[in-house]
């Protein structure tokens, strides 16, 4: 057995674990409940997922050129995917889409409770609520 075909085998291989990641991904933006869930299953599989089409397609490929396009798409995929996402559950705490009772405040167990601010600056300092954004108008 060739090195060649080796390296085809492991990319059929890698293709495939990589597009059933992509499509769990789917089905759980499909079928989970809320916001932190279903943006969950939209970034972590996700980008294993693509990482792995990625390195199959470069074991298929085997051309220099292509090999360093699909790194870059990689890399911008792990810087962009993250901060998307960040940005959607930042978006959907501001919005009231997220339960204050699911979102944990670090490894000592704390969570939010309804009513109560946020960790951060006082009010009194910048007009800001502790969200690091300035407070809307009320009315």
């Amino acid at each position: 057995m060739s090195w060649t075909t080796v390296a085809d085998l492991l990319g059929l291989v890698f293709l495939l674990m990589g597009a059933m990641l992509c499509l769990v991904a789917g089905i759980g933006l499909l079928r989970f409940p809320d916001l932190l869930t279903r943006m969950h299953a939209g970034t972590k599989p996700q980008v294993l997922g693509v990482l792995l089409v990625i390195l199959g397609v470069g074991l298929r490929t085997r051309s220099g050129l292509d090999v360093g396009m699909l790194v870059l798409i990689g890399v911008f995929q792990l810087l962009t995917i993250p901060a998307g996402a960040h940005m959607v559950g930042r978006a959907g705490f501001r919005t009231g889409q997220v339960e204050l009772a699911d979102i944990h405040l670090g490894s000592r167990g704390r969570r939010l409770q309804p009513g109560a601010a946020p960790p951060g600056p006082s009010p009194a300092a910048g007009g800001q609520s502790g969200t690091g954004m300035p407070d809307r108008p009320q009315g």
